[in-house]
């Protein structure tokens, strides 16, 4: 059992120090491998000292979730629209309706490469390692999301900043009330995929 005092330490370099690192400007090489070598670390301790089996949690409610996450979608659907409609109209749908083949790729790597891991590091990962350090479900939950943020600060976008925060309420609350690592990344696709669709992927380091 690894003490408070040593979580605590993971818990800043992981999700403080390594983050805040990448908004310096230093060679990209040496980022991938810090980022390699973190993701490697989560996985092995979520492997030999969390016991996660990595197995899909039995009895999921999926009626109830599609059905949640199908209202916060369209808040989604129409706040974006109206955004690139005042903000960046020519922008508007502007991947799909010029390189279909370039958004339909976009869509599967972004889904495969990005999501699972993020949700691995960030939510499975976090709840596993953190919660029991924090008495307030609320406190955590907002310092789920608050890490999840800061892990975007390398845009150096301060609206990135804000929906991805955002997105860090509504994923944490997703793992916290599913305890499923798949639903969370099904629904962390979904929002990223229209984030894409709608014209916004170059913010999020996918040019159009």
């Amino acid at each position: 059992m690894q003490s408070t005092c040593y979580k605590l330490t993971e818990f800043f370099i992981l999700f403080v120090l390594i983050p805040l690192s990448f908004a310096i400007p230093y060679a990209l090489w040496i980022k991938m491998s810090i980022g390699c070598f973190g993701f490697l670390y989560v996985v092995f301790v979520l492997l030999r000292i969390e016991k996660n089996r990595f197995k899909i949690t039995p009895n999921l409610n999926w009626k109830t979730f599609f059905k949640r996450i199908s209202v916060q979608f369209i808040g989604i659907v129409i706040l974006t629209i109206l955004y690139m409609w005042f903000i960046d109209r020519d922008n508007l749908f502007i991947i799909v309706a010029n390189k279909p083949l370039k958004w339909l790729a976009l869509i599967v790597i972004y889904s495969s490469l990005s999501v699972y891991p993020q949700e691995l590091i960030f939510r499975t990962f976090f709840f596993q390692r953190y919660q029991l350090l924090f008495k307030s479900d609320v406190l955590f939950l907002f310092i789920n999301a608050t890490v999840f943020s800061l892990a975007h600060i390398f845009f150096r976008n301060g609206l990135v900043m804000m929906m991805t925060f955002i997105g860090g309420i509504l994923f944490a609350f997703t793992f916290k009330k599913t305890k499923s690592t798949l639903l969370v990344s099904i629904e962390h696709a979904i929002y990223g995929c229209w984030l894409f669709t709608v014209g916004m992927g170059e913010m999020l380091g996918f040019p159009s």
